[in-house]
């Protein structure tokens, strides 16, 4: 238990690196030098620094939004084993709630960009939730796959050899099942071709726009959710891809970090090789991913 601590929470102080790796990517596929990877540790410490500002029309929802928001994910964090070892807590059954702990921080963050009264946000927030909808359904296919080849609904059992289990059983549904996930992964993190995370155009933005009246503090914590958010998602997919029993919890702890690091550059190479699809057109790809999934289910049986 004492090691699920510490890997959670040197898990948590990493977590604004992996945005800072994707960045570096893309500025180095650009051929550009970029920010460096720690940007993200220098704009929470300024943002902390500051204040607040709120508009007279908001209420205590837009307050609130990024503080549940940010703690949602902390908690759907105590759920997600990290570097081989088993999550700080688990219970037959944590699968449905740590799905249900991330759409608890979109439906705040929903609830404060609509706060505000402003038509782009309340665009950006109809565009997440229809986003959602589809995105929600392809991870709960995919979370449905992973119980039936862990042969337990916790997330905990992917801290064993389950995910090397199941690509010696059938190869095809782990295929399958990365595919689908890493979509997966990219829309609940509003990043390329679901969102674009860099853009500043009002018509185009879905995430961001959303986040656009919060300041100081809570634009920190939204910033920092949603590092800790995109390390969860890779997490699983690193416990995918790659057996974690190395026997050894330093070894695995470094190889975990590694896993996390290429994963972050894969997005970061992703980003740079394609352009954001047309709003019209992401249902359909994660229509896809949840086909993907539905036949990564299908091959288990």
């Amino acid at each position: 238990m004492r090691t699920s601590w510490v890997n959670l929470l040197a898990a948590a102080v990493a977590a604004p690196m992996l945005p800072g790796l994707i960045a570096k990517t893309k500025a180095a596929v650009a051929g550009r030098q970029g920010p460096p990877v720690l940007q993200l540790y220098y704009d929470l410490i300024k943002l902390l620094r500051k204040g607040a500002v709120y508009s007279r029309t908001t209420t205590v929802f837009f307050s609130a939004g990024p503080v549940v928001s940010m703690a949602a994910i902390l908690a759907a964090a105590l759920f997600v084993p990290l570097a081989g070892t088993a999550s700080v807590l688990s219970f037959d059954g944590d699968i449905i709630l740590f799905a249900y702990l991330f759409g608890l921080a979109r439906f705040f963050t929903v609830t404060a960009a609509l706060d505000t009264g402003s038509s782009f946000e309340g665009m950006g927030a109809a565009r997440e939730a229809t986003f959602a909808l589809f995105a929600e359904l392809a991870l709960f296919v995919n979370l449905v796959g992973l119980a039936k080849a862990t042969g337990t609904f916790s997330l905990s059992g992917l801290s064993g050899r389950a995910a090397e289990s199941l690509g010696l059983a059938s190869p095809g549904a782990l295929v399958l099942t990365c595919l689908s996930f890493f979509v997966v992964a990219l829309a609940e993190n509003c990043r390329v071709p679901v969102d674009d995370p860099n853009t500043h155009l009002e018509l185009t933005m879905v995430h961001e726009v959303m986040v656009l009246d919060h300041s100081g503090p809570d634009l920190a914590f939204i910033l920092y959710g949603a590092a800790l958010k995109l390390t969860l998602t890779l997490s699983i997919l690193a416990h995918l891809l790659f057996p974690m029993d190395l026997g050894s919890p330093v070894k695995e702890s470094a190889f975990f970090l590694s896993v996390l690091a290429a994963l972050s550059i894969a997005v970061g190479l992703v980003e740079s090789s394609m352009a954001r699809l047309r709003l019209l057109r992401v249902p359909r790809l994660l229509m896809a991913a949840c086909v993907l999934a539905v036949f990564a289910v299908a091959l288990q049986w």
